[in-house]
């Protein structure tokens, strides 16, 4: 009998061997498909990684680019609308530490789209006080009478008054239900950020464990551009659904006196909810088909260098879980605080920590208001400063972080180097914010609230909204129903106009025999006002243009700093706690900065209020109109307070950092950090090394 020592024996019998050809045979030993559905595996998992990436940025970006709208849909403070912001990051921190630990000890793809799932439902919960709530009110005297020249704004009591058609009328009948709607936006946001957990921890360990290690890098570039066209994305849909009004499709679009301008509007932010819990629903999906684990010994396309000394690698692989399991639960815990005191006691470590959490806190109330700022200080709708943002704004980020890396790679610059690239640009871009200062417009003139109803300005203390041309009137105070007047100055009402008559109907509503612009303006004989706020002055919209120029320009600059800022943070700890001062990192700015920054932004943006709107059933709404001086000192101060010591931190990480340099220098020990090091070069460490590095002291000069 012949013998054939290329064919298998496990797989093939002594006659299947003699009866077939030996080119036959050895075709159908080669794990073809076995290697086709490994490379496949890892490449359907990191496309369904992916976009669960875009999923998730693609919501939060809806979300900032809803607040606004949110305040006023569910009439809530800034302040409010900020701790409803910060519900995502709550969301995560109840459950990261216990997925991030757990986690990988399960079926990790499955996970990941139960967390998928979770976001979805969140999204959906989100969307649910729309249905419920009812149509949305705001104020207004427009009426549905043939026989409107009878009636006087001047004389009318605008709780009398009956509404426009396809406007419900003001009830409390569910007045306990409406008032804390929010609350389940709020449970909405949170389940998001429970269901956003796993996705990161996981998606990056499963990518790690059964890619090729030279393609990890790759693998995670694609991560962070699909996160960033999330953004994208959300801000410009956000921008498209801001110009729909709430209720469209179920109230006469004919019969709404207001526009997107209008600081009563509100577009329909629940459609961009909508969306995003399909987008995640569906970015589940992929993953319930993906197995718990790749074949990293039979795939040769995710083998990681086990080709030398199988047999030992394999016996140290199935060895691993005993030598965990052989250390309790006690030695283990009592590790990680001894890992914890070694990341605390790092003084370069800590210097960082505090001036990013100083920096990402400016940047996220910066991010969660930017919208509102644009609209009160230069008049644009959200519409559009969400569209500014995504065509203007986000492009300059994403070009300043690929930038950032080319040059960090190209240059191989060192840690000194680094940390003079990345404090300097973002300096130079914290001083160009300074010229936000001078392109702010002035107070939008307003009758009785930012000037006299003579147009002259005054202390806030001695205007008012009476007036001697309006003293006959029976004006409602609580109301926030703009007219403007053929001089230019706008009202609060036709009422505080002293506008006696009215022609037109619904958006085509015209005010005549205003006694108010008479007085201000006495050439005019039949003076008249038309429904909303008169348009800001050229000079305004021109420094609009050059706010924006500036803001994009800062905004590169920031983001071309990003990726130095973030090499210190892994380099300035030893090998074997990277992941440690990453998650502590995450932790901190999450709990100190992701949660209370948007809410103290948003009580100092509220204190700049001028107007305050009521509810339905005469409660406080959100804010019409603020004091825009008062607003942009108040924002930008906050951000400076905020970004200025970040800054002489950094000062100090510096020359710290020098200091440690000369003195490992002088010491000459064999794990010197020299400036010339490149930042993406692996530092190889023995056991023995490690154990030496324990002390606090050496801890401060390890780079």
């Amino acid at each position: 009998m012949m013998t054939q020592p290329d064919i298998d024996p496990m797989n093939k019998s002594a006659m299947e061997m003699n009866t077939k050809p030996p080119e036959e045979t050895i075709t159908k030993q080669l794990p073809l498909k076995q290697k086709t559905t490994g490379c496949q595996g890892i490449k359907v998992f990191l496309a369904a990684l992916a976009f669960s990436y875009f999923s998730k940025v693609y919501a939060g970006a809806m979300m900032k680019s809803s607040i606004t709208q949110l305040e006023r849909r569910f009439g809530i403070p800034s302040s409010t609308a900020g701790f409803i912001d910060g519900g995502f990051e709550m969301g995560n921190l109840l459950v990261i530490a216990f997925v991030s630990y757990f986690g990988a000890k399960f079926h990790r793809p499955k996970i990941i789209a139960f967390g998928c799932f979770i976001m979805s439902l969140g999204s959906f919960l989100m969307v649910l006080p729309h249905f419920f709530m009812g149509y949305y009110q705001y104020d207004t005297i427009s009426f549905t009478s043939n026989n409107i020249s009878s009636f006087s704004p001047c004389l009318l009591n605008p709780q009398d008054s009956p509404k426009i058609k396809g406007m419900p009328r003001s009830d409390c009948d569910h007045k306990i239900v409406t008032s804390y709607a929010w609350i389940f936006v709020l449970l909405g946001n949170l389940l998001r950020g429970i269901g956003e957990t796993p996705i990161t921890p996981l998606g990056i360990s499963y990518l790690d464990d059964f890619s090729r290690e030279e393609d990890v890098p790759l693998y995670i570039s694609i991560l962070h551009t699909s996160a960033m066209i999330g953004p994208l994305f959300g801000f410009l849909l956000g921008s498209v659904f801001a110009r729909l009004y709430v209720d469209v499709g179920f109230v006469d679009m004919d019969a709404i006196t207001i526009s997107p301008t209008d600081a009563r509007w509100v577009g329909a932010w629940w459609m961009g909810f909508l969306v995003a819990g399909v987008i995640a629903l569906i970015s589940g999906i992929p993953f319930l088909f993906l197995p718990k684990s790749l074949d990293k010994k039979e795939d040769a396309c995710i083998q990681k260098n086990l080709e030398p000394m199988e047999s030992n690698a394999e016996n140290s692989y199935g060895q691993k879980p005993d030598i965990q399991g052989g250390k309790g639960d006690a030695g283990q815990l009592n590790e990680f605080f001894k890992s914890l005191k070694r990341i605390l006691g790092n003084k370069l470590y800590l210097l960082l920590l505090c001036s990013s959490l100083l920096n990402t806190s400016s940047f996220i109330g910066y991010m969660t208001y930017q919208g509102k700022y644009m609209e009160q200080q230069y008049g644009q709708s959200m519409s559009r400063s969400n569209f500014i943002t995504a065509v203007a704004i986000l492009p300059m980020v994403l070009i300043g972080m690929f930038l950032s890396g080319f040059i960090m790679k190209k240059y191989k610059l060192g840690i000194i180097s680094a940390t003079k690239m990345g404090y300097t640009v973002s300096f130079i871009g914290f001083a160009l914010t300074f010229l936000y200062l001078i392109l702010g417009c002035d107070n939008h003139p307003v009758a009785g609230l930012t000037v006299t109803y003579d147009r002259n300005t005054a202390a806030q203390n001695q205007l008012s909204l009476s007036s001697a041309c309006n003293a006959n009137c029976t004006c409602s105070t609580t109301q926030w129903d703009p007219v403007c007047g053929d001089n230019g100055l706008t009202y609060v009402s036709a009422c505080f106009a002293g506008c006696k008559n009215i022609t037109g109907l619904k958006k085509e509503t015209v005010f005549h025999n205003c006694s108010c612009i008479e007085k201000a303006d006495a050439v005019l004989k039949n003076s008249s006002a038309v429904w909303g706020e008169c348009r800001r002055s050229d000079e305004c919209s021109k420094k609009f243009i050059f706010y924006t120029i500036v803001k994009a320009v800062s905004s590169f600059l920031f983001s071309l700093g990003s990726v130095p800022m973030y090499m210190l943070f892994i380099r300035s700890v030893p090998q074997d706690l990277k992941s440690l001062a990453v998650g502590l990192m995450m932790l901190v700015i999450r709990a100190l900065g992701g949660i209370p920054a948007p809410v103290y932004f948003g009580a100092v943006i509220d204190k700049t209020c001028l107007k305050w709107g009521s509810n339905p059933c005469g409660q406080k709404g959100s804010c019409r109109i603020y004091d825009a001086v008062q607003y942009r000192y108040s924002f930008y101060g906050l951000i400076t307070a905020l970004r200025a010591p970040s800054f002489l931190l950094g000062l100090i990480f510096y020359f710290l950092l020098k200091k440690n340099l000369r003195k490992q220098e002088a010491e000459k020990t064999e794990n010197e950090c020299k400036e010339g090091t490149p930042l993406n070069e692996e530092i190889k460490l023995t056991d023995t090394e490690i154990s030496a590095r324990r002390s606090d002291a050496e801890m401060n000069t390890c780079l």
